[in-house]
């Protein structure tokens, strides 16, 4: 941290302590943890109103980010802030990490070059990018589940680990978010390498199959001499879902509505999408087809880079995002950072070339993986690289330029540069990181422009090799949005669009449909019936989902016992199990684990059945058979009838893996059982603290076993956690009630429900079928515990069953509920369920009763414009809480808007001139829209006025820039052409025609930076009116007529939400886009129409009228 205020922040690495010092003096690893000080604009407190985003599109796939709170606020002031970070050293390379923000290296940075070859940020100034809000730009992000790693800015627990080779690696581990999977990274060097690895290990620890993506995010300071470079095969790099393509690093056609070729027609290059400088507005690139197992980035300033490699068979992404060198991208560099510039993202991802694309895993599944990263200096881009070495290969004018990077000092090396089969040059030495080899084959050799191929060997072993190849591949396929579920004739095709929209986590459209229609086809249809039965388990309707997995199972087993697929059976064994039917659950386990794909899941339910019976032997038996799944060999330590015998293989798990945290949690509570051990049990291992989650997880874990004991050991006592994990509140209370009835103890259970219903419950959002069962439970025994009955009734809201949600909310309200959250969520499933605004608005008024919150004031102004109310009735419920508008962004904006919409210009102007604002990522423009309205407002009155100096004035006021604390940059497709056209008439009321005309001119001009087709809207209206002043009356009437068409398209159906959209934040609870706004939009473009058509009719009898107040 930088001490003098009035100098740019820094972060100020601490040197290594004498220990550490003394180890990197010797040529090896060192790592110690050790606080620094970050300048950081802190985040602000998470909603304490659950989010039900089922609407919103993130990173093209879904955005709910329930069960987690949301975070929508940053602090607009940095401040000193003491962060934990643990710190990784060799000779050639210092890291640092920061368990506190996802486990993430916040700082690479080469010790030979001087170089940070991932981009460092001297400050933690989080954006709204992330799923739940803040987001932070640098270093290596390691994202997942989903993109953006829901937990980014959460802690994660870490720990270090020195091996027996000299390396060390820090290990960091959580359970994610939503899905409650475990995943752990370690970051490891090892002693005279400059390699840097990710040792990632990924487990499904649920009892469904999940689906997950990982993509490590490295951040790469960037400017007009900065390149990515890719594999010398990558001829085409595809956009999002791969719904679009174009050639690279030539872009041969317009990508992301940017005319590339036009582009280059102007100047020279540009064209080239490898170069940051190029790109103008946010844009992504995937590579489509590639067999080699690198990329990276180079700075040609600096003259050095990095070098990505892995594994090729399990890691093919490749990805470059950028917020683009324009005004947008140049917005959010000063969102994200006070003074470090720009960025470009190079992301590698596993199982997948494609954003979004998921993977599977299985229930108790573990996919392990590593990536690896080195920096190079003084070479240029590399051609080819492996772990070992890279290779580059530049034709210059006066030869061939050959660089050659290595990871590793050698002794001995040979590098040989060949055409064809005859080698034509050949260097023999010594190279290390420190000093790479860099020489020009002479190009008066005749031949230097000829080579091929570039070998580098030590001894008989190829560290690595460049050959010359053909990219003259064909063009990649190009995704196509499916078909309507009664449009697509295969029922195979059916369940394939299924399977894609679940596996995608699409957000647009549902697989539901194409479920039914299977199985209206064909009701016994076997893969459809399984799919729908997992959804209705997912959901809590057990009865539903016995139902469909007995009609598969049905039709499965009609001909054979043993199926091919054991998934229908293997669900079937979880509706047992939920509903209390061990047997049938311990039958269908049996013939599910007769697959071999269904063999452990199978076997680990089979032993918590038998445990959960006191069948001990064969609950061992069973764990054994599970192998060496984390959960099966925590039911071997339970089922072993020893206490003593149970604890040692308790703490022998614990020591193979000591950051995670249901071992420890079992040897604390094994620890207690056998006298003499209890001072034995472990300490938290964790350099950071798990979320409050956890313990309930891992409760659960024990419980489902049968072994309550234990779990009400691991849940005996609050856990702490960050608040922005969510907490546990009450939800601790009602699932321990439910293991104390479970184990016989129905006066301990009714004494935990009464802890529960007057616990702190805020931030407790129930998720997974764990809790749903306890809040069940604790309704069914006390019809009038306002508490479970509000929370049952939020957990039925995310699983979209709406009806079962409103009573469950209704009883809550009934039984006298004081918990603003319930009342809000009432008035939630009131419009889902039943479409009752009124009753909604009702419930939302009591809840500002209960609390006056800025949430739930934007929530009622939502409503009343989904109700129809007119702006002068909306802005008097605003005024109502007139001291909270100034607290939210998106509060703030639509008071501003509705200001706006009744003529009270100046009031919208002081907000709009004073008051800082902060965009949601893909919610640009909005308050930009504001200001540029704002502005017409004034401008036309000045101009109706006329005077000189009223004039001079417009003309000021329609050229202002946006600025900086709007916190947006204008996207090159949402041009401000009605302030244009005005100034274009200021001009000509100045008696400056040629200035006029020129000014019309730019708001029909077209340009290179925004040519995709988009529906007729006030842009229309705007580009219409500029051509009738220009005397093009055609073009203006063409523009009323698109204006008349779009009017009636929407007056016959809503727009399809694009199906292949990255980015919608629709961070609304309700759904505003009713048929009767609908109606009002094609009205107001009817509206436009016919005052266009007007202004042509007057331009006919005045041909120089200048429309004022069109």
């Amino acid at each position: 941290m930088t001490r003098n205020d009035d100098a740019p922040s820094r972060i100020l690495l601490p040197d290594a302590p004498a220990d550490q010092a003394a180890i990197l003096a010797d040529g090896g690893v060192a790592c110690w943890s050790e606080p620094v000080w970050i300048d950081t604009y802190d985040p602000g407190n998470p909603d304490p109103y659950p989010m039900f985003l089922d609407r919103r599109v993130y990173q093209g796939s879904s955005g709910r980010v329930y069960p987690l709170p949301m975070i929508d606020a940053v602090s607009p002031e940095k401040k000193p802030r003491q962060w934990h970070a643990i710190h990784l050293e060799n000779a050639y390379v210092r890291l640092m990490l920061l368990p506190e923000i996802g486990g993430r290296i916040h700082i690479g940075f080469d010790k030979v070059a001087g170089y940070d070859f991932f981009y460092r940020n001297n400050v933690i100034k989080p954006a709204l990018v992330g799923l739940a809000g803040p987001w932070i730009s640098g270093g290596v992000e390691f994202n997942w589940p989903q993109h953006h790693r829901p937990a980014t800015f959460l802690p994660v627990d870490a720990r270090i680990e020195r091996e027996d080779d000299g390396a060390v690696v820090v290990w960091h581990s959580d359970l994610d978010p939503l899905q409650r999977m475990r995943g752990t990274h370690g970051i490891r060097l090892r002693p005279g390498s400059s390699l840097i690895e990710a040792d990632v290990n990924l487990h499904n620890r649920t009892d469904v199959t999940q689906t997950f993506l990982w993509w490590a995010n490295v951040a790469a300071a960037s400017h007009e001499r900065y390149q990515s470079f890719f594999p010398d095969d990558v001829a085409y790099v595809a956009d999002h879902a791969r719904r679009a393509i174009t050639a690279f690093p030539r872009a041969d056609r317009p990508y992301y509505g940017v005319d590339y070729p036009a582009l280059a027609a102007e100047r020279v290059g540009a064209d080239r999408i490898d170069v940051y400088s190029n790109i103008p507005v946010p844009t992504s690139y995937m590579i489509t087809d590639t067999d080699d197992a690198f990329f990276g980035g180079y700075d040609h300033a600096a003259d050095a880079g990095f070098v990505h490699w892995a594994d090729p068979a399990i890691s093919p992404g490749k990805k470059q995002w950028t917020w683009g060198d324009g005004e947008i991208g140049r917005a959010w560099d000063a969102q994200l950072t006070d003074s470090d510039g720009p960025y470009v993202e190079l992301m590698a991802g596993v199982y997948t070339d494609n954003q979004p694309d998921f993977a599977w895993l299985l229930p108790g599944e573990t996919k392990r993986f590593r990536q690896y990263w080195y920096p190079i200096h003084q070479t240029g881009p590399v051609r080819q690289a492996t772990t070992d070495a890279a290779i580059a290969v530049d034709a210059t004018p006066g030869g061939t330029r050959v660089g050659v990077a290595v990871t590793l000092a050698y002794d001995g090396l040979t590098v040989s540069a060949a055409i064809g089969e005859d080698e034509v040059w050949q260097w023999t030495g010594t190279l290390s990181p420190a000093a790479p080899l860099i020489q020009v084959i002479d190009a008066r050799s005749g031949y230097s422009t000829d080579i091929d191929r570039v070998t580098l060997r030590h001894g008989e072993v190829v560290l690595v090799e460049w050959r010359a190849r053909d990219t003259s591949a064909g063009e990649p396929w190009v995704a196509t949005e499916p078909s309507a579920p009664t449009d697509i004739a295969s029922a195979d095709e059916l369940l394939v669009t299924a399977t894609h929209l679940q596996q995608y986590r699409h957000p647009t459209r549902d697989a539901l449909p194409y479920l039914r229609e299977a199985l209206r086809r064909d009701p016994g249809d076997t893969r459809a019936a399984t799919a729908l039965g997992a959804w209705h388990l997912r959901c809590g309707e057990y009865a539903l989902a016995l139902e469909a997995l007995q009609t598969a199972v049905s039709r499965a087993t009609a001909r054979n016992l043993n199926p091919r697929d054991g998934e229908p059976l293997y669900l079937l064994g979880l509706v047992h199990e939920r509903l209390g039917d061990d047997a049938a659950a311990d039958r269908a386990f049996a013939r599910a684990g007769w697959n071999a794909a269904w063999a452990v899941p199978s076997a680990l339910a089979r032993a918590r059945i038998a445990l959960r019976a006191g069948r001990f032997a064969d609950a061992r038996a069973l764990a054994e058979t599970a192998g060496t799944v984390p959960e099966a060999r925590r039911l071997g330590a339970l089922a072993d009838p020893d206490a003593v015998g149970a604890l040692a293989l308790a703490k022998h798990l614990h020591r193979d893996d000591p950051l995670d945290a249901a071992s420890a949690a079992l040897v604390r509570a094994l620890s207690a059982t056998v006298p003499g051990t209890a001072d034995a049990a472990p300490e938290d291992d964790s350099l950071t603290p798990p979320d409050e989650r956890t313990a309930l997880d891992v409760g659960a874990e024990f419980a489902r076993a049968g072994r309550f004991d234990v779990a009400l050991a691991a849940t005996e006592a609050p856990a702490p956690g960050a608040p922005s994990a969510g907490r546990a509140g009450p939800l601790r209370h009602y699932l321990r009630a439910l293991w104390l009835d479970r184990a016989g103890q129905p006066e301990a259970a009714s004494a935990e429900r009464r802890a529960a219903a007057v616990a702190d419950a805020s931030l407790a959002f129930p998720a997974g079928l764990d809790q749903y069962d306890a809040l069940r439970a604790a309704v069914r025994a006390d019809s009038t515990d306002a508490t479970a009955a509000g929370l049952l009734g939020m957990w039925l809201l995310d699983a979209g069953q709406h009806t079962d949600a409103l009573t469950a909310l209704q009883a809550a309200a009934d039984a006298g509920c004081a918990d603003p959250v319930t009342w809000r969520n009432l008035a939630l499933a009131r419009v889902a369920a039943a479409g009752d605004d009124e009753g909604a608005d009702a419930a939302l008024r009591h809840a500002l009763g209960l609390r006056a919150d800025a949430r739930l004031v934007l929530e009622r102004d939502l409503l009343a414009e989904r109700r129809g109310l007119d702006a002068g009735a909306r802005l008097a419920l605003l005024d109502e809480h007139d001291p909270l508008i100034g607290t939210r962004d998106d509060l703030a904006l639509r008071h501003v808007t509705l200001l706006l919409d009744l003529e009270r210009i100046s009031e919208a102007w002081e907000v709009l001139t004073s008051r800082p604002f902060r965009p949601f990522e893909g919610g640009e423009g909005r308050v930009i829209a504001a200001f540029d309205r704002a502005i017409c407002a004034q401008a036309r009155a000045l101009l109706s006025d006329g005077s000189p100096e009223a004039l001079t004035e417009a003309a000021r006021l329609l050229a202002l820039p946006v600025p900086a604390h709007l916190g947006e940059g204008r996207h090159p497709a949402e041009p401000a052409l009605e302030r244009i056209v005005l100034l274009g008439d200021v001009r000509a009321a100045q008696g400056d025609a040629r200035a006029a005309r020129e000014t019309w001119a730019r708001a029909v001009a077209p340009t290179p930076l925004a040519v995709a087709e988009r529906p007729a809207d006030a842009l229309t209206f705007w580009r219409g009116v500029a051509h009738l002043r220009l005397g093009e009356t055609d073009a203006a009437e063409t523009a009323w007529r698109v204006l008349g068409e779009r009017a009636q398209t929407l007056r016959a159906a809503p727009d399809a939400v694009d199906y292949f959209a990255t980015s919608l934040p629709e961070l609304t609870v309700f759904d505003t886009g009713t048929a009767a706004a609908r109606q009002r939009t094609a009205d107001e473009l009817d509206e436009l129409a016919a005052r266009g058509r007007s202004l042509t009719r007057a331009a006919a009898h005045e041909p120089v009228r200048q429309e004022a107040t069109a």
